[in-house]
């Protein structure tokens, strides 16, 4: 397993609140990178979209995920990160990506203001057509996919993804522990 698990999903999917709750289970750090984001820039998401553009706010994003340097974290970086190619290379190098996917109506119910929430919407888009362009490209950067669908606190979903990690590192052992004996049998 790779030392830290990136959390990546549309915004109101719980990548922060879920993200939090994972680091103490686990007792790894959390970095959300939109605070990174802000304090290495000195604005707020939504200056940054206002001052540079949708195409300028991308750009930031993706030098900030790309420079990441933490171990033994769980990373939480902006829904937007999937456009990024250098910044998902680097965090799929540096960690096990998890999709926490959720269906459009869940979504909307969630979102609330996408200005003051820093959602990165070109220009005509709406949010069912961020949803379709999106969905894709988390379905393919994931090494782990976690459906939300019903779970309705956090720490559920926690215990899912708890679950599915711990799963595929048995997997991973095993898979070790064969390849260790035909080694061994080799000789």
């Amino acid at each position: 397993m790779k030392p830290n698990i990136t959390l990546i999903g549309m915004p109101s999917s719980g990548k922060s609140t879920i993200g939090v709750l994972l680091a103490k289970r686990l007792g790894f750090s959390f970095v959300d990178v939109d605070i990174v984001i802000q304090e290495r820039e000195g604005r707020l998401l939504k200056e940054i979209i206002a001052e540079e553009g949708m195409d300028g706010f991308l750009k930031v994003e993706e030098r900030v995920n790309a420079s990441l340097d933490v171990t033994r974290s769980v990373i939480a970086p902006g829904g937007s990160v999937i456009y990024g190619r250098k910044a998902m290379e680097h965090l799929k190098e540096i960690s096990e990506v998890v999709y926490l996917k959720m269906s459009y109506e869940e979504m909307e119910k969630r979102i609330g203001n996408v200005v003051d929430r820093g959602v990165a919407l070109k220009p005509g888009f709406t949010l069912r057509d961020l949803y379709n362009e999106r969905v894709p490209l988390y379905e393919h950067y994931a090494d782990i996919v976690v459906d939300e669908e019903g779970c309705f606190q956090p720490g559920e979903t926690v215990d899912k993804l708890r679950a599915l990690m711990e799963s595929k590192l048995a997997a991973e052992k095993a898979e070790l522990d064969q390849m260790l004996r035909l080694l061994k049998d080799g000789k």
